[in-house]
Parts: C-alpha cells; sequence; structure tokens
C-alpha cells in the first residue's frame, strides 16, 4: 500500500511538471477555445478577406450592429493626425555632463536632448489647413505631422491664439482627408460624442461617451471658456484631437482633462467647433483673431451681494471698474452696474460677458443692458477692438 502510494504522488508530481512546461512553452495547446478560435477568424477576416462569402459576412456583422459607430469613425478618423513637437532645451537647462562631451554648444550637437511633444490634430481643408491645440505647439521649432494613412509631412504655423488655447498649422501634401463641420449649438446633454486622437503616443485611437454638460466656464484653462465636457476618455496626447458626433461631424477640438492622476476621470473637456472655426478664419485671413472690447472690470454676482445692496436680481456681472474714456464709461456704464445682457443675449456672469463682448464687431454699436439698483436700462455702445495680450505658454 505505501509502495503504491509512492508511485501515485511521483506521477502526479511528474504531471504537475509536465503542464508547467507545457503552459509556459506551448499555451496554445492547453487554450484553444471557441473564444480563441473566433478572434484568430475575425483578425484574419479584417486583413484579407479570403472570398466575397467573407465580405457577405462582414456585411452582414455590420447589419447586426445596429449601435455600432465604425461608421462615424471610419469617415472622421482619416482626418486626424498625430502632432509632434520639437524645441531645443534653453541653455538654463543644460547639464555639466554635456557640456564636458559636447562642449558649449551642447544642445545644437546632441539631439537627443532635444524637447519632444506629442498631441493630436484635424485637418479642416483640402488645402492643408489643421486645428490643433496652442499648448501642442507653442515654442516648438519644428512640428512633424503623420496622417492615419502613413504619410508624414512638416507642419508650419499659420497662428496661435492662447486666449482659446488654439492654433492653426498648414502642411503640403495631396489628397488630403477632411473632416465634415458638425452643429455644435444643436449639442444636447446625453448626445452621443466619439474622441479621436493619439494617447500617450500609442497610435490613432477612438473613444466613445456621452455629452456630459454644456458651457462649462471659470475653470481657469483659457480666457474664453465654454467647454463641451464628455466622458469620452481623453488622455495626455488626445490634446488637438477631434471630437464628433454619431455620424463622424466635428463638434469639437479636444483640449483637457480633469484628472489627479494624469489619465482619464471621465471628465474631458472640448472647444465647440463654431468657436474653434472663428479663430481659424480669422488666423487664416488676417494672422489674428479680432475681438470686441468694451474696457470694464467685472465679477460675478451672488445673491449675497445682490442681497447686501439690495438687488432685484441675483445673476449678471457686477461691474467693479470702468476705463475711463474706455467704450463702456462713454456708454454711460457705471461701477456697481449689473450687466444682464450684451446685444440681446443673456448674462449670467463674468465669463458670459467676456464671451458676448468679444463676439461683437469692433466699431459697431451694441445694446447693453444693465440693472442700476432697482431700474433696469438698456445702453448703447460703440464697441472697441480687444487689445494683443502677449503671447504666453499655456502648459
Amino acid at each position: 500500500m505505501r509502495k503504491a502510494w509512492l508511485i501515485f504522488s511521483q506521477s502526479v508530481t511528474v504531471a504537475v511538471a509536465l503542464l508547467f512546461v507545457v503552459a509556459t512553452l506551448k499555451p496554445e495547446w492547453l487554450y484553444r477555445t471557441g473564444a480563441d478560435r473566433a478572434r484568430v477568424v475575425t483578425l484574419t477576416a479584417a486583413q484579407a478577406p479570403a472570398s466575397a462569402s467573407a465580405s457577405a459576412s462582414t456585411s452582414a456583422a455590420a447589419a447586426d450592429a445596429p449601435h455600432s459607430y465604425r461608421g462615424a469613425a471610419s469617415r472622421a478618423a482619416p482626418a486626424v493626425v498625430s502632432v509632434s513637437a520639437s524645441k531645443a532645451p534653453t541653455r538654463g537647462m543644460q547639464d555639466p555632463w554635456s557640456r564636458f562631451f559636447f562642449g558649449d554648444d551642447g544642445e545644437a550637437a546632441d539631439p537627443r536632448r532635444r524637447q519632444f511633444g506629442l498631441g493630436s490634430g484635424v485637418i479642416v481643408s483640402p488645402e492643408g489647413y489643421l486645428l490643433t491645440n496652442n499648448h501642442v505647439i507653442d515654442g516648438a521649432d519644428d512640428i512633424e505631422v503623420q496622417l492615419a494613412d502613413g504619410r508624414e509631412g512638416r507642419a508650419r504655423v499659420i497662428g496661435t491664439d492662447p486666449d482659446t488655447d488654439l492654433a492653426v498649422l498648414k502642411i503640403e501634401l495631396d489628397r488630403l482627408p477632411v473632416v465634415s463641420f458638425g452643429d455644435a449649438d444643436a449639442l444636447q446633454v446625453g448626445d452621443v460624442v466619439l474622441a479621436i486622437g493619439n494617447p500617450f503616443g500609442v497610435g490613432q485611437t477612438v473613444t466613445s461617451g456621452i455629452v456630459s454638460a454644456l458651457g462649462r466656464n471659470r475653470l481657469g484653462i483659457n480666457t474664453y471658456e465654454n467647454f463641451i465636457q464628455t466622458d469620452a476618455a481623453i488622455n495626455p496626447g488626445n490634446s488637438g484631437g477631434a471630437l464628433i458626433d454619431a455620424n463622424g461631424n466635428l463638434l469639437g477640438i479636444n483640449t483637457a482633462i480633469f484628472s489627479r492622476s494624469g489619465g482619464n476621470n471621465g471628465i474631458g473637456f472640448a472647444i465647440p467647433v463654431s468657436i474653434a472655426r472663428q479663430v481659424m478664419e480669422g488666423l487664416v485671413r488676417d494672422g489674428s483673431v479680432t475681438r470686441g472690447w468694451i474696457g470694464v472690470e467685472s465679477r460675478d454676482l451672488t445673491a449675497e451681494i445682490a442681497e447686501t445692496v439690495g438687488l432685484p436680481i441675483q445673476h449678471g456681472a457686477l461691474i467693479t471698474g470702468v476705463l475711463r474714456d474706455g467704450p463702456a464709461g462713454a456708454g454711460g456704464v457705471r461701477p456697481g452696474d449689473v450687466v444682464v445682457a450684451v446685444a440681446d443675449r443673456p448674462v449670467a456672469n463674468t465669463s458670459q460677458l467676456l464671451n458676448a463682448v468679444a463676439a461683437l464687431k469692433p466699431q459697431s454699436e451694441a445694446s447693453i443692458g444693465v440693472q442700476r439698483g432697482a431700474q433696469q436700462m438698456q445702453l448703447t455702445i460703440v464697441v472697441a477692438q480687444r487689445p494683443k495680450a502677449p503671447a504666453r505658454r499655456e502648459r
């Protein structure tokens, strides 16, 4: 009996050892399941359909997938590019070892010390204009663009607008794919959206989600903020990429995320295409973006302030300062007034006031609705052009 037990235990030990060796060196011998075979078949059919029947099977699969967004992705993805921006390091960043090996001009002698950044962009015209974020290419002296079809080309900067964190580039390539513009103003919370870009430099990636909120502002990201918020996964490298609708039309330019870890937490922000298109047209036509300006300082009106000063309203932009001889001052605006509308456009806070005034055409007249104590007033102001702010680095 003892001898039989010994033989049994030795056999089990040998079997376990053999199983371990097979699992390590030839795992496919153990895991030939139906799911595995299906995965192999799918990859083979996608790479090179063997016959008309394989093509018919693929079409049938598409018909059986009513919730698939492959059509939208296939229409928009070719126009989304990877953007690689590089710049030489400053001499202040040079370390003693670099000077020892490469001399005083170590930065130029050692190309490995160049700083590289990855982002995304969207081709919006057959002439080669593309939109991206200003922070993707800010300060770069060399910008390379790679298309989804593998082609590469050098891009030149047409113009930048740090106030909206947008930039327009141009590439000189033939037969460029172009994305179609969508209607961002028609968006509603809950609408399906897809984000396309190059997260972490892994290659073009498509993620899906919904519109989580509209008109997000006061985030401290840009001067002018009117973001589309989405839970479609947006990660570093997606900046400048496309936010599209379920038909493949461009709705926004992905620009920022809220994250403690640096990765996606389900809160991403995109600049509406209506703003991006306006900025692009100004940069292409004039080399700069022209915005209205009335010369005031303001803060948000709160319920506490309204109650303290006895105002009958609780929302608006409280004017705290008026530039002497500026457009607002000449039009009769006083400190303590609360702006509630600009050109018939309601204003509930300082951010909305800034955006509404910026949309006005310089040298035009605009009606400004204000609350002065218990009195409602309509003032007429001749809009001026917003002074150009010095260029700054976003991130």
